[in-house]
């Protein structure tokens, strides 16, 4: 009886989780991968594979350094000659995460801006539209292989903003 009754009480818990797993499947194949929206982004954009809608790329946190010509100083450096500032004297956080394909190039760009404190808040419109053409601007990303194929992958750079100018680029 007691065999019996730990049998359905596993059964039971095993149709359960794949009921559960049937209810997850909603979400991305990833979490955090950016689907393609036609009002942000470019048309021409396209994942390596399978077009707009390639079931798979590497998260930012699954390579190795900084795969962008010059490495992250020459960012710094292109940041520092289009002086973009804002006038309001505020602190926070802008990030701007998105896709470099197989060829290198970036797409897929969405923004979240934070004050000081961490918490989700649009710092200065004109600062964070700078910030994200800027990131737009940049071309000189590279291609990323893995055991011989080339993939996407995800990339975010975060602007540090201290009384209203860009203070560091992370990561």
């Amino acid at each position: 009886m007691i065999k019996a009754v730990y049998f359905f009480t596993l059964f039971f818990s095993v149709l359960m989780s794949c009921q559960t797993e049937k209810k997850v499947s909603k979400y991305p194949n990833t979490v955090g991968d950016i689907a393609f929206d036609e009002k942000l982004d470019e048309p021409g954009f396209k994942k390596c594979g399978a077009g707009k809608d390639a079931p798979f790329s590497f998260q930012y946190y699954r390579g190795k350094g900084f795969d962008y010509k010059g490495e992250k100083i020459a960012i710094v450096e292109k940041l520092e000659k289009e002086n973009i500032y804002s006038k309001k004297k505020i602190n926070g956080f802008v990030t701007v995460r998105f896709l470099v394909n197989c060829e290198g190039k970036a797409g897929l760009f969405r923004l979240k801006s934070m004050n000081s404190d961490l918490k989700e808040e649009i710092l200065d419109e004109e600062l964070q539209n700078k910030l994200l053409n800027f990131t737009k601007s940049l071309d000189g990303w590279t291609s990323k292989e893995i055991k011989g194929f080339k993939v996407d992958y995800y990339q975010y750079l975060t602007y540090k903003i201290e009384n209203g100018k860009v203070s560091e680029v992370l990561p």
